[in-house]
């Protein structure tokens, strides 16, 4: 039963890992324990993203981990780019979906359906956290269904000109550039979906703090507004076309978390272990009681399959065999696993759950929102369930 990494991987996962994807894990859970979790309790009570962190998130190659070293980026696999994330949400869901959002939702729409040009213009300067990004897609009242959308592109002789409003924009506000999914013909026609390179200091555009927020609170999320936001047609991505195109970025996006709330998982349980031996309540621990011991074993339990699960995904994508229907599976399964984890957790703590110098009641209101983001559980579901009997819940 010995552990590599702190009595969280039961199954020896790590001895399935090449000596690149152990060492690239090692590094980031060094940089959670030693820059990210001293701070992040005062950033989450303030609601204020830890800023001053993203140039040594950068300078790790955190930012696109896993798109081409040619722009800038750290070329990794996605096994090592999925323990990234999974660290990176171990100590914070809202630092995970930085990093997600950077590199899953606006570096790769940029590789994938951008021009050479665009490519050599925009993802060094994202990978290197000169420039953060944002990925404007779901609106106030079209989010499970962006086909949707209301956001128009206007062409004009010189370019295009925007009008629309994004709602639930992670980076919103700090974002120097935004992702802008709109439609270039009718509203009614799906097929018109493409995707725009916008600055955000293009006269027109505005960005508003989403104020009131009871998770992801070290998160910076947005209201973005756009009132005749004129660019030029350097600002289309060329290969963007229908909803088919921002989907596959969010199946990115999913990839992406489907590894993270594994970490935040993680984090959980340590912590209720590591306090059910130490909290002593009639004369002994209460981790040697049946009904903490049930707990700490049906948290493990889930985490280990889930950890399994992600790495056979990851070892798909990287042979290309990977489907976005298996990408459902793995955030809908491992996002539900984690927010039981982090009840659990919360429950075993006691009083004490409470309070902010515990992580799990932080990790619980968070993966609150990864329940709902990138994909609702139910409409995952919906995915799954279409998959497997080839008809569609959606009709």
């Amino acid at each position: 039963m010995a552990s590599r990494f702190d009595g969280v991987d039961f199954y020896d996962v790590a001895s399935l890992l090449s000596e690149d994807e152990r060492a690239v894990q090692a590094t980031v859970r060094q940089w959670v324990d030693e820059k990210l979790l001293p701070v992040i309790n005062r950033h989450y009570v303030e609601g204020t993203f830890p800023k001053e962190l993203i140039p040594e998130m950068a300078q790790l190659g955190f930012l696109g981990a896993n798109l081409p070293e040619q722009y800038g980026c750290a070329g990794l696999g996605n096994v090592a780019y999925g323990l990234i994330m999974q660290e990176l949400e171990r100590g914070d869901s809202g630092i995970r979906s930085f990093a997600s959002v950077q590199g899953g939702l606006v570096m790769y729409p940029i590789f994938a359906f951008g021009s050479e040009e665009q490519k050599r213009r925009w993802l060094p300067k994202l990978a290197s956290g000169e420039l953060i990004g944002c990925f404007g897609l779901t609106e106030p009242d079209f989010g499970s269904n962006p086909g949707g959308m209301i956001t128009t592109a206007r062409e004009t002789g010189g370019g295009w000109v925007l009008n629309g409003a994004k709602m639930w924009i992670t980076n919103g506000s700090m974002a120097g550039v935004a992702i802008i999914w709109a439609k270039t013909g009718a509203v009614d026609d799906a097929r018109s979906i493409r995707g725009f390179i916008v600055p955000t200091d293009t006269p027109g555009f505005t960005a508003k703090d989403q104020k009131g927020k009871l998770s992801l609170r070290a998160s910076d999320t947005s209201e973005l507004v756009l009132q005749d936001v004129t660019v030029g047609k350097d600002a289309l991505l060329p290969a963007s076309q229908g909803l088919k195109s921002p989907l596959m970025c969010l199946t990115q996006a999913r990839y992406g978390i489907a590894w993270g709330v594994v970490g935040a998982a993680m984090a959980c349980y340590d912590e209720a272990l590591r306090y059910g031996k130490q909290r002593v309540m009639f004369g002994r621990p209460i981790a040697g009681f049946q009904l903490q011991q049930q707990r700490l074993a049906d948290m493990l339990t889930e985490i280990t399959k889930a950890q399994l699960l992600v790495l056979q995904l990851g070892r798909m994508k990287d042979a290309g065999t990977m489907t976005p229907e298996q990408v459902s599976l793995a955030k809908r399964n491992n996002v539900d696993m984690a927010c039981e984890c982090a009840r659990e957790a919360r429950r075993l703590l006691g009083a004490n759950g409470i309070l902010v110098e515990y992580a799990a009641m932080r990790h619980l209101v968070n993966l609150e929102s990864v329940y709902t983001y990138e994909g609702t559980h139910d409409m995952h579901t919906l995915i799954l369930g279409e998959a497997v009997t080839g008809l569609s819940a959606f009709e």
